[in-house]
């Protein structure tokens, strides 16, 4: 794990230096595609991160889902080295990939709690192309899987400075705070309020007033498997306390058909016991057996 990050980390600090234009050759691009599946909810948080993130490159579905080391040579064809692919599962569960090509890590994760920028109707708005504040918890810092998958937050997230496409300017923040095991993945814009009386002492940019305004997408992620490699290789990484929606979906219908065989059992040894003591409930109203019934003498 320590040796993967430092790798990526030694990749980031080899950066060439700007020329003496200004313009910094892109190092960094994403490949951003899915599976075939996708939910129209899906659908519309992926065209907001492509939106996001200026440096990316939308491509068409991916038809394979056990193939996904073909991923590498698609990523290849585009010059992308970061791969962002969107695995849709049965009964609408999504399951994020990033993997650095060709040579890795991968992170898995599952994705939950997403809501796009369409149906929250939030006020922020920031400018397409704009580059991102990256802001991440301290407990980042704390667990060498969490800096590993901090590292490729960067490389994914992170739009570099003269990237194609991109704005030279910053107008919003990306929140990744980790807390109950999960990654919680937020974006705000940055609103600035100009004062309008300025105190002798204070100067203009003293007065102005920073805040926050969430803008959207959000979602929840929750890490399951890291690989050595580029969508295969040994797993250095494997969440314990993880738990399928599969398996919580089983465990719910086992135990609601668990309670109507406990019912089921219950009735048929209430009948049986009826049975056996020689009567019969008719209208709430225990009656002996009748040897003249009709039931009786043909049964």
């Amino acid at each position: 794990m320590a040796a993967v990050y430092k790798s990526l980390s030694k990749k980031e600090s080899k950066k060439p230096e700007a020329p003496t234009t200004g313009i910094q050759k892109n190092k960094q691009r994403v490949l951003i595609l899915s599976s075939r599946g996708v939910t129209y909810r899906h659908r519309h948080l992926l065209n907001d991160l492509a939106s996001m993130m200026p440096h990316s490159r939308k491509d068409a579905k991916f038809d394979s889902k056990t193939k996904l080391y073909e991923l590498n040579e698609l990523a290849e064809l585009y010059n992308c080295n970061n791969v962002l692919f969107f695995e849709a599962r049965k009964a609408k569960d999504l399951y994020v990939w990033m993997a650095k090509a060709p040579n890795g890590p991968t992170v898995k994760m599952h994705m939950q709690n997403l809501h796009t920028m369409e149906e929250l109707h939030f006020t922020g708005n920031c400018l397409k192309g704009s580059r991102p504040i990256l802001s991440f918890d301290a407990a980042f810092d704390k667990q060498p899987h969490l800096r590993l998958i901090k590292e490729m937050f960067l490389h994914q997230f992170g739009v570099p400075q003269g990237a194609r496409k991109s704005k030279p300017f910053i107008d919003h923040v990306m929140g990744f705070t980790f807390a109950d095991g999960r990654i919680w993945v937020r974006n705000y814009q940055i609103s600035e309020t100009e004062g309008s009386k300025l105190k002798p002492t204070e100067t203009k940019a003293e007065e102005d007033e920073l805040s926050l305004v969430e803008i959207g997408p959000r979602f929840v992620l929750t890490p399951i498997v890291i690989q050595e490699g580029s969508f295969g290789g040994a797993i250095i990484y494997e969440n314990k306390e993880f738990v399928s929606p599969n398996q919580i979906r089983a465990d719910l219908r086992r135990n609601k058909a668990s309670r109507h065989n406990a019912r089921a059992e219950k009735t048929v040894e209430r009948l049986s016991r009826k049975g056996e003591l020689g009567l019969r409930s008719e209208g709430g109203v225990r009656l002996a057996k009748n040897e003249l019934d009709t039931k009786m003498l043909f049964s």
